[in-house]
């Protein structure tokens, strides 16, 4: 039974999930049916990830120094904001602003600042041998509110319907909604414990705050390699996809939801399918020989001479790419002490959502150019990065895996 702390974690993430799956299919869409086009839809996705990049990094900086607490309800309350300027809709040079303020997210997978300091703290409430176990349910949860919440991309045409408005005023009753339930997990994260020591329950000898030349160059190492995935990432947010199959082919909100659930779903068995896999072969094997062929079937979607091939196609994707996520945190978490995780999550994270935030403001312009272009240039990102990781880190063994002496 997952203790109370892991237990609201673990709730607060689905919650939050079912946010970040709404924005994730009606962010792009909403922004286009008000005019919006492809450059300005980019700069405002990456300006929300590039909120979150910035406040990822103030823990990173912070460590173990920042109120755990304190620091999830501020994040919560900020994203409060995000939500109601998509619902004002200011000028373009406004929302910019608001959205990173808001660390409006719309890749609708939840890559937050929240999110970053919760896989930080998970590791230090369960056993090493669990660690992974505990992480693939927090991401199938999360996933699972994803699914939940991209179901949520009708709801623009329901409450047009049943409250007699245009679609657009709809569009922005929603976003509204986003932001109150923003403020109710703000208040939900005040029943966590007070106490600053929820992810290190063991005593050290070290300085609190201290973290190894040693795990400071592997953690600055495998950060720049998640860069590398996390940048082609950035071309592939749900909401620049969901833009592209509203464009190609012409897909109402209607559908774009039922196959943004069907796709979280899939991440969310997926994750659990990872934890499986990974104690048969290990833990970077997993993050690396399921992530390939989840890249080539992306690039593959381009081509499809149809809608059927396309979706068959990217969810084929979807059923692999998201394996290496818990894997991908679990390891991490190995590599370094408990002391050291909030820095490790930090920076990894910091870099992952910098490279997403980039890539996701370069992708209108790209579009431009070549509207599949995206979706090749960030499937052979993947693969370069799945090489390189697996080059530089196979002799790098967990706890869990290293042979008994």
């Amino acid at each position: 039974m997952p203790s109370r702390p892991l237990l609201l974690i673990y709730v607060v993430g689905f919650l939050r999930s079912l946010g970040v799956g709404l924005l994730g299919v009606i962010l792009a869409v909403y922004l286009a049916r008000v005019g919006v086009g492809a450059v300005g839809i980019g700069l405002v996705i990456g300006a929300g990830l590039l909120g979150a990049c910035a406040a990822t990094a103030g823990i990173a900086w912070a460590g173990e120094r920042a109120k755990y607490r304190s620091s999830l309800v501020v994040l919560s309350l900020l994203a409060v904001v995000g939500g109601f300027s998509l619902a004002a809709l200011p000028s373009l040079s406004v929302l910019l602003f608001l959205v990173f303020i808001g660390m409006v997210n719309g890749m609708g997978t939840d890559r937050s600042a929240a999110f970053a300091l919760e896989q930080a703290i998970i590791p230090g409430l369960v056993p090493d041998k669990n660690r992974t176990w505990a992480l693939s349910w927090y991401n199938a949860l999360l996933d699972s509110g994803g699914a939940l919440g991209a179901l949520g991309a009708v709801l623009p045409l329901a409450v047009s319907a049943w409250m007699r408005i245009d679609l657009v005023p709809a569009y922005r009753w929603v976003l509204g909604g986003y932001g109150l339930l923003q403020g109710v997990i703000a208040s939900l994260y005040l029943l966590l414990p007070a106490e600053n020591r929820l992810m290190q329950p063991q005593h050290t000898s070290r300085p609190e705050f201290a973290v190894t030349p040693d795990s400071k160059k592997t953690v600055h190492h495998i950060a720049r390699l998640f860069a590398i995935d996390a940048f082609g990432g950035g071309f592939l947010t749900d909401a620049l996809v969901s833009y592209w199959f509203f464009q190609r082919f012409g897909m109402a909100e209607q559908r774009l939801a039922l196959l943004f659930f069907t796709v979280h779903v899939l991440n969310a068995l997926s994750h659990l399918g990872a934890a499986w896999i990974a104690q048969r072969i290990g833990l970077l094997n997993t993050m690396v020989f399921t992530h390939l062929p989840s890249s080539l079937f992306l690039i593959a979607v381009p081509f499809a001479a149809g809608p059927k091939l396309a979706v068959a196609l990217f969810l084929l994707r979807e059923t692999f790419v998201e394996m290496d996520v818990p894997t991908r945190q679990s390891y991490v978490a190995a590599l370094v002490q408990p002391q050291e995780r909030p820095y490790a999550s930090g920076i990894t994270n910091i870099t992952r959502t910098g490279a997403w935030a980039a890539a996701s403001a370069l992708s209108g312009f790209l579009m431009q150019l070549a509207f599949s272009a995206p979706l090749v240039l960030g499937g052979t990102l993947k693969i370069a990065y799945d090489i390189l990781l697996y080059r530089d880190f196979r002799h790098l063994k967990p706890p869990e895996e290293a042979q008994p002496t």
